[in-house]
């Protein structure tokens, strides 16, 4: 090989590996976004939970239902969940979902209802992203860091 090759070569292998190495982190952005919207779509589920609650009963079922809701997804629906797995999982974020929207509805919010079943749908069918998953189960198989 020329020494003219040799040089193409490597700036043909640092232009690409610059490109990838960007690539890689705005997935990884991406994926984190994402992730941080599927927590914010869980917090919403359990604040529909205590909406539906307040207008339905008081502040006491709006309590009740939102430690439900909190309980449940512990058990149930968490990455690291003590209960869960791979059907019931999925089917248990569905069902609190879908309870949680028609919470809304029955509320007599009806738009915010279809909104967080819209929102819902949108952002865990974006988690299903393979480079969501895997940002998703590195965070989750991280140790916990040492405190000196």
């Amino acid at each position: 090989m020329s020494l003219l090759e040799t040089s193409l070569t490597r700036a043909v292998d640092d232009v690409s590996s610059r490109d990838t190495r960007r690539w890689v982190l705005q997935n990884r952005a991406v994926a984190w976004t994402v992730l941080a919207l599927v927590f914010l779509d869980e917090l919403l589920a359990v604040a529909a939970a205590a909406v539906w609650g307040a207008r339905s009963s008081g502040p006491a079922l709006a309590v009740c239902a939102a430690l439900a809701v909190l309980v449940v997804w512990f058990l149930f629906a968490s990455p690291k969940a003590r209960y869960g797995g791979p059907v019931v999982r999925p089917v248990l974020k569905v069902l609190v979902f879908t309870a949680a929207s028609a919470g809304l509805w029955v509320s007599g919010l009806p738009w915010w209802g279809l909104a967080l079943l819209v929102f819902s749908a949108v952002v865990n069918g974006l988690a299903q992203l393979p480079t969501v998953r895997t940002a998703a189960a590195s965070a989750v198989a991280a140790p916990p860091a040492r405190r000196s």
